[in-house]
């Protein structure tokens, strides 16, 4: 059962997402809210750890390990062009480290983890059923981000044209993301990281439909 608290974090997390789609659509704020993009997704991190069902060393741990496997991934493919193909990042996403944004290894939790949270209020109980539907999703959820981020100046493909093998890489990633997820048993999980997931596909989708 949700308490007074969660009611209020998930009140936060849609104004602020609100907020956030309102400023980018006004043209004269636009700058200022791109500045605070890596702000917004830290912010947003620090609300699933304070919503996390019996919080300890454990998730931690899991949260160390998807954060640095999913900045080696990327820094792997700004340099490799592999395995998502010929891309870079430009500074919507914050200061960067060998050319990867520092916060993104923190986006890759969050998406992650809250599919994995959402598959995990599902009445599946296979696991391989969950890590694979969980896995198309995140893919759905990046054929919605792509062409927005790519408005909002986020990142830039080569051509200009996103490949294929940039959906078949998200999708294989993410089912060793959501295996990490599903090893490590969590307590079932609140709503909290499910209005996250939510306001992402969204404040996303709307931006690529009318913006």
């Amino acid at each position: 059962m949700m308490n007074n608290r969660q009611w209020v974090w998930i009140a936060l997390i849609i104004i602020l997402h609100t907020v956030g789609f309102l400023g980018f659509s006004i043209a004269q704020m636009r700058p200022v809210f791109i500045s605070l993009v890596p702000w917004h997704l830290l912010l947003m991190f620090v609300i699933i750890v304070l919503n996390h069902q019996s919080l300890g060393a454990q998730f931690f741990r899991y949260a160390l390990v998807v954060i640095l496997a999913g900045f080696a991934v990327e820094f792997i493919g700004i340099h490799w062009h592999w395995p998502f193909g010929n891309y870079e990042y430009h500074d919507t996403l914050g200061p960067k480290l060998w050319g990867v944004p520092l916060i993104i290894g923190i986006n890759w939790l969050l998406l992650t983890y809250t599919i994995g949270v959402l598959m995990q209020q599902t009445r599946l109980k296979s696991i391989a059923a969950r890590v694979i539907i969980g896995a198309f999703l995140l893919v759905l959820l990046d054929m919605v981000v792509e062409p927005a981020a790519i408005k909002l100046d986020y990142w830039q493909w080569a051509n200009n044209k996103i490949p294929l093998s940039n959906f078949v890489s998200w999708f294989i990633v993410s089912v060793l993301m959501l295996c990490l997820f599903e090893a490590f048993k969590f307590k079932k999980q609140n709503l909290v990281p499910l209005v996250f997931l939510l306001t992402e596909f969204l404040f996303f989708g709307l931006h690529y439909f009318i913006n």
